[in-house]
């Protein structure tokens, strides 16, 4: 399956995910990362899936007749490596009037190839958690080829081409890239930048790195002041779920802990089920070795087995 959801999103309401590549595929192997250690490091665009039957699924999901207020292109690594988005970009477009979103970490948008692929897109969230190139590598641990004054100058060139939304996604490290210093550098290349939004973020999820730590919301509001008037904290999903009744519950969980790391409260917010019965259903999956449970900032996430189990034959290797 290439698509997930709709899911409730922080940022964009009821979102259908698109995912359109192989499992951790990415020009970053970010600290943070709630999916783990990137396993194919690239910054060469590929064909990886068949177009008509992503596009088929798509269809289908909005035949379904659940909300969604985004279509996104999101998940297993950064989207714009497949050479495919454009062309798939521009037949949602032709079939639905829901906006597309495109998640991105922004670093491939120095080609004007993929900044003429995201052309048609109503809106892009682009990343950039580093001004300078040390922290750039410390905090996203990019391919080798990629230069930050490269991807700075990529991002700019596409506030410049670029009719839709951008809304520029910072996620702060504690003792990485929140240094005053730092912050002035960023401050500089953001108003260079020149985006709709400024979404600050943090350490939310179970990070591939122990060492990445989460800046509590007083310090992130400070930052936020310091950014201005376009800066904001990226708050909690708070709305109500739609409930879609006819899903299986086990496999709908199956389905999100193998995206990301989840709670409860996120599945009950995505399935429409009271907390108390997704449990039962958790309790089971965890009997199956299934599941396996992580904490993280006090909270309890539930991740999938498959990864662990992955990365450890990784490691014997």
């Amino acid at each position: 399956m290439h698509i997930y959801g709709p899911v409730p999103s922080r940022r964009l309401g009821y979102s259908l995910g698109v995912d359109i590549l192989p499992s951790k595929t990415c020009s970053l192997d970010c600290i943070y990362c709630q999916l783990g250690h990137t396993d194919k490091k690239t910054v060469q665009r590929k064909k990886y899936f068949d177009v008509d039957s992503i596009l088929s699924q798509i269809k289908n999901a909005i035949a379904a007749g659940h909300r969604i207020d985004y279509i996104t292109f999101s998940g297993s690594g950064d989207p714009p490596l497949n050479v495919f988005i454009g062309k798939l970009i521009q037949e949602i477009k032709k079939n639905t009037s829901i906006p597309v979103a495109v998640l991105t970490n922004g670093t491939l948008l120095l080609h004007q190839s993929v900044r003429h692929a995201l052309s048609n897109a109503d809106l892009v969230v682009p990343s950039l958690d580093a001004a300078t190139q040390e922290i750039f590598e410390r905090v996203n641990r990019p391919h080798p080829s990629l230069k930050i004054r490269q991807v700075l100058e990529g991002l700019k060139n596409f506030r410049q081409e670029f009719c839709g939304k951008i809304w520029l996604e910072i996620l702060f490290v504690k003792g990485m890239n929140d240094s005053p210093a730092h912050l002035k550098k960023l401050k500089k290349a953001v108003a260079e930048i020149n985006p709709d939004k400024i979404q600050l973020n943090t350490v939310i999820r179970p990070p591939v790195e122990k060492s990445a730590l989460a800046l509590n919301y007083q310090e992130l509001e400070k930052i936020r002041e310091f950014f201005g008037t376009k800066a904001e904290i990226v708050a909690e999903f708070d709305k109500i779920r739609h409930r879609p009744e006819s899903r299986d519950l086990k496999d709908a969980i199956l389905a999100m802990v193998a995206r990301r790391p989840v709670t409860l409260a996120d599945m009950s917010k995505s399935l429409g089920k009271h907390k108390n019965e997704l449990n039962k259903y958790c309790d089971i999956l965890l009997m199956e070795g299934k599941i396996r449970i992580v904490i993280h900032e006090g909270k309890k996430f539930f991740k999938s087995q498959k990864q662990k189990n992955k990365r450890a034959m990784k490691d014997k290797k």
